[in-house]
């Protein structure tokens, strides 16, 4: 009788298995859920849209984008973190991860997840005020918070990828802002619109047609080169501040997804990133899609949060009073 039921359990676990990986061969099976750790209308929300589109032509599932803003993102992350590892919630995300760690509002970072790559890349970070503003450029800003430090307003999110670059351009050109928390890049416009702040900082393509439509002036992109999609933009570098960042946006899975699992997504992705319509309707918001595997985007983003972390004691130390913005 021991030995038929030793044989029965056993028999049961290689079924069990079998099952699991039969599960993981033929996946997806249904909707995968990506999470968006921000608010609809922003960059992070329609770069994760637009990818989903064509993810799920290859994927042959539907791909939910569902958008849990709050803290600085860490509330859409840990929701990821703390996930089935099954394959079917994702994280899409970019830098602003690094700012989470090092402020302490989360006590872990990428490594705590399963890296499916780099999907898209973001090189049009700038500095943007309204139209009506007597700063026509990054040294008229610099000029007037030398000469009144904490005049300017500037407007980030806590724990934002704007907010280490405010903090990285207030030590680099040796000057103070009054920086102040509005919340998401639909909340920074409206403040900015409504003239409630001085300056906000959010990429080019979200309010490309604010600056078409002469409501709001470009002052200065953090690149290497001035963009040629907005060749009259120039540089913080060439305005003498020795800055650039560059915004990219990556998928993560809950820690212990099964590798052909993240295999196959990664696999859909890389073909994503070469679709002809994906890159042409990314480009109308001057970003693209551009595949990294997940080993190289580990090594990648690895030494990013090491560049992130040169800052540590400038984001430790800032204050920023959090502003609600008037509708």
């Amino acid at each position: 009788m021991k030995g038929f039921l030793k044989v029965t359990v056993a028999l049961f676990m290689v079924l069990v298995a079998t099952m699991a990986l039969s599960a993981q061969s033929n996946y997806p099976t249904k909707a995968i859920q990506v999470i968006v750790p921000a608010g609809p209308g922003g960059d992070t929300d329609l770069n994760c849209r637009l990818m989903a589109k064509y993810l799920e032509k290859e994927l042959g599932q539907p791909v939910v984008i569902v958008n849990v803003n709050g803290a600085g993102g860490t509330l859409g992350t840990r929701k990821v973190k703390d996930a089935a590892p099954d394959g079917y919630t994702a994280l899409f995300f970019h830098p602003s991860m690094f700012l989470n760690k090092i402020l302490g509002l989360v006590d872990y970072n990428f490594t705590a997840f399963e890296n499916a790559g780099i999907g898209v890349l973001d090189n049009t970070n700038i500095f943007v005020v309204n139209a009506s503003s007597p700063y026509k450029s990054i040294t008229d800003v610099i000029a007037a918070s030398k000469a009144k430090p904490g005049s300017i307003k500037f407007a980030t999110e806590t724990g934002g990828l704007t907010h280490i670059q405010a903090l990285a351009f207030e030590s680099e050109a040796d000057v103070k802002m009054n920086i102040v928390d509005v919340g998401s890049a639909s909340q920074k416009i409206v403040a900015l619109l409504g003239k409630q702040v001085d300056m906000i900082g959010i990429s080019y393509g979200i309010i490309k047609d604010y600056v078409a439509s002469g409501r709001f002036r470009v002052v200065g992109v953090f690149a290497d080169e001035r963009n040629p999609a907005f060749p009259t933009v120039p540089t913080f570098k060439e305005q003498g501040v020795n800055l650039s960042f560059t915004k990219f946006f990556f998928y993560l899975f809950p820690k212990g997804t099964p590798q052909d699992i993240i295999a196959k997504f990664d696999a859909a992705l890389a073909k994503v990133a070469v679709n002809k319509d994906l890159q042409a309707e990314l480009a109308k918001f001057m970003v693209s899609p551009t595949y990294v595997k997940p080993a190289d985007a580990l090594k990648y983003m690895t030494e990013q949060e090491a560049m992130y972390n040169k800052y540590k004691d400038l984001i430790t130390n800032a204050k920023v009073t959090k502003e609600e913005v008037k509708q």
